[in-house]
């Protein structure tokens, strides 16, 4: 029996004036990580925020702070983001000239370590370092800004990946961040994924909403029986 995706609502779609109890708010909802994008307007085009908004926030839910890095360098910044709270610390290949070393890093810190794969870098980058990884992100936008549309092209390899994790025998989450919606959700799970990034899809509507939009985002396996 397939067993419900985990949601991961990402703060930038929430109301960055009361953030505390948008977070405290999505975790009353049933969200089963909080996916926090740091963006420094290097690497990518926007700026959002630093590590000491993610210590600000930890108080405020006990969940799996999911930190996608999109920043360059990266190995500078992971200690301070390990020591704000981060639980998972994800980077992309392209953030630094080392990805195993960026790795190594965050497991010598205790924490999970995720790769995270823009649209067209491919899946081939992964190939020397799956013993050292906990989660693949397929990126099904460009990264840097919020309420994309999904790149359909990303569903191929949402399923390659998986193939991939599975022949591995390996215990390692695939992760799909960008364009997640009521929509195509159910195609994204059908591909593969583990965990669902979705920001606007969560957000929508206000607090009373939040716990539905959930439910929606998980689908059909949230209700027989999936976890």
């Amino acid at each position: 029996m397939q067993q419900a995706p985990r949601i991961a609502p990402s703060i930038l779609a929430a109301d960055f004036a009361k953030l505390g109890e948008e977070v405290r708010a999505v975790t009353e909802a049933g969200a089963d990580y909080i996916h926090i994008d740091i963006m420094d307007g290097h690497f990518v085009p926007n700026l959002t925020i630093g590590p000491a908004v993610v210590a600000a926030l930890r108080p405020h839910s006990p969940l799996t702070f999911d930190v996608h890095l999109m920043i360059a360098p990266a190995d500078l910044y992971i200690p301070a983001f390990v020591k704000a709270g981060a639980d998972i610390v994800t980077v992309h290949p392209e953030s630094g000239p080392h990805l195993h070393r960026s790795l190594q890093l965050i497991k010598s810190l205790g924490k999970k370590a995720g790769v995270a794969l823009n649209p067209a870098t491919p899946l081939d980058v992964l190939d020397h370092v799956w013993d050292d990884i906990d989660l693949v992100t397929i990126m099904s936008v460009n990264p840097g800004f919020g309420g994309q549309s999904f790149i359909a092209g990303a569903l191929s390899k949402i399923a390659a990946a998986r193939k991939r994790i599975d022949a591995g025998g390996r215990t390692i989450d695939l992760e799909v961040d960008g364009g997640v919606n009521n929509e195509n959700a159910a195609e994204i799970i059908a591909a593969g994924a583990d965990v669902l990034v979705a920001g606007s899809a969560t957000f929508s509507g206000g607090p009373e909403a939040y716990a539905q939009n959930i439910r929606t985002l998980r689908g059909p396996a949230a209700h027989t029986g999936g976890s």
